[in-house]
Parts: C-alpha cells; structure tokens; sequence
C-alpha cells in the first residue's frame, strides 16, 4: 500500500429528498490505494447512502468526491457487493457475473477468462451453471463480490455484505475477503453497523455518529493478521470504539 489518496471525500452532505435537514454533513476523509477502511455507525446515519453517493449510484447534495481512474483498459475505478446481492434469477452464476462486464469492451474470451479468474478466486467454480436460487446465501455473496471483482476495480465498495448470513458463514467470509484483498492488493471501503467485523478486517476505521453525521473518529488499527479477537488489544479497541458511538 503506498500513501497517495486513492478516494478522497471533502465537506460531503447529503439530503434525502423532501428533507431540509442532512442526513451527514462535513465529512471529510480518504482512502489510500489498496488501504482497507471500514465504517461503523448505527442505524440511520447514513453509512450507505455514503457508499452509493462514492458509487455514483446517487449524487451528494454538496461536497466533492475525488476517485482515481481505472489504471487499464477492461477495468473499473470502483466495483459494488450490495447486502442483497441482488443477482438477476433469469441468469446462471457465469452470466451474473458477465453482465457486470457490460460496457468494458472486452472480447467474448476476454470476458470468458474474467469470469473464469473470479469464481476460481472465490472457490465457486463449481457452481457456475447454477441458478441463483439454487445456492446458498453465502455462495450468493461470494458470487456478488465475484462480480465485483470481475472488473478490476481500484476500489472496492461493500455495504455490509456479510449481515445477512449466519455467524460461522460470516466468519468464514471474513477470512475470504481479507485473503483476496492481500492478493489482489485493490483498495477496499467496507461499511458495517458490526465493530467486531470491523475490527478483525480493516487497517483503518471510520466512526459516524450524530445528526447530522459526521465522522467523529478515524482510529488506525494496527494489530497483526490474522487477528485473534480475544486478545487484549483488540477487546480494548472494541470498547474504545463501542464508547464513540
């Protein structure tokens, strides 16, 4: 990871529409090239309307965002794994994940080979001609980031991929990600309401809290991988960050 501000977020405000009160306000922070940041938050400060407005998905009332392009051709600035997943039902696992190469101009083998790499990656090679409905909700988040994956991005964004499966899936999953993130080396902004989840993965944690939100913490974690969450440290950090909120 060098030091030079992949993603950086200056006086960004949002406001849902109808609303005359923001929903957060004033933030400002950055992520490095491949830096994995999470933020945490409780329920309603906008943790995922600040993914979409990084995304491009909806635009921010005011403020800027900053995001360094894609360095190659095939590639995206920026991938999503969405909490539902949101696979198409009409598609097989393989055609999931090529419909999100729409628009890179890539060959058919080009696409083939992408398709190939990531559900190899993910360890889902075997269920490529699989119906989603046929897999289980961890599969089908391992094949969301899959297609995220697919596009090269230079940045990763997660809106709390891992919530809506069972605890030893998401433990499981935890490991996955941190595993591809170490190989792939692409930066990743991970949101999630779970500061043990964001403890055992990132390098750098955002804390929102207020009305209007605002970041009111930017803690540094500097534990070793793999991080063992009855240590000391790491329970200690867990209280530190639970008393900011």
């Amino acid at each position: 990871m060098n030091d030079a501000p992949l993603l950086t977020v200056e006086r960004l405000a949002y406001h849902y529409p109808g609303s005359d009160d923001p929903v957060f306000a004033g933030l400002d922070f950055s992520v490095a090239d491949g830096e994995f940041v999470a933020i945490v938050g409780g329920s309603g400060v906008g943790k995922s309307t600040l993914l979409r407005n990084i995304a491009g998905l909806i635009p921010p009332s005011s403020g800027n965002i900053e995001l360094s392009p894609a360095l190659n051709r095939g590639s995206r600035d920026r991938g999503f794994v969405f909490q539902d997943t949101r696979l198409l039902p009409w598609r097989r696992i393989d055609a999931n994940i090529e419909y999100g190469l729409a628009g890179l101009k890539l060959s058919r083998s080009e696409r083939r080979a992408r398709v190939d790499e990531v559900l190899q990656l993910t360890a889902m090679s075997a269920y490529r001609d699989r119906w989603p409905h046929s897999i289980s909700g961890g599969q089908a988040q391992r094949i969301g980031l899959a297609r995220a994956l697919a596009v090269h991005p230079r940045l990763l964004l997660m809106d709390e991929p891992f919530s809506a499966v069972d605890a030893l899936t998401r433990r499981r999953l935890q490991d996955e990600l941190i595993a591809i993130w170490r190989r792939l080396g692409m930066a990743v902004l991970f949101v999630t309401h779970d500061i043990d989840e964001a403890l055992y993965l990132a390098d750098r944690i955002q804390v929102m809290r207020g009305s209007p939100a605002a970041i009111v913490r930017d803690e540094r974690i500097d534990l070793p991988r793999p991080r063992e969450r009855g240590d000391h440290t790491f329970v200690a950090l867990n209280h530190k960050i639970a008393d900011s909120l």
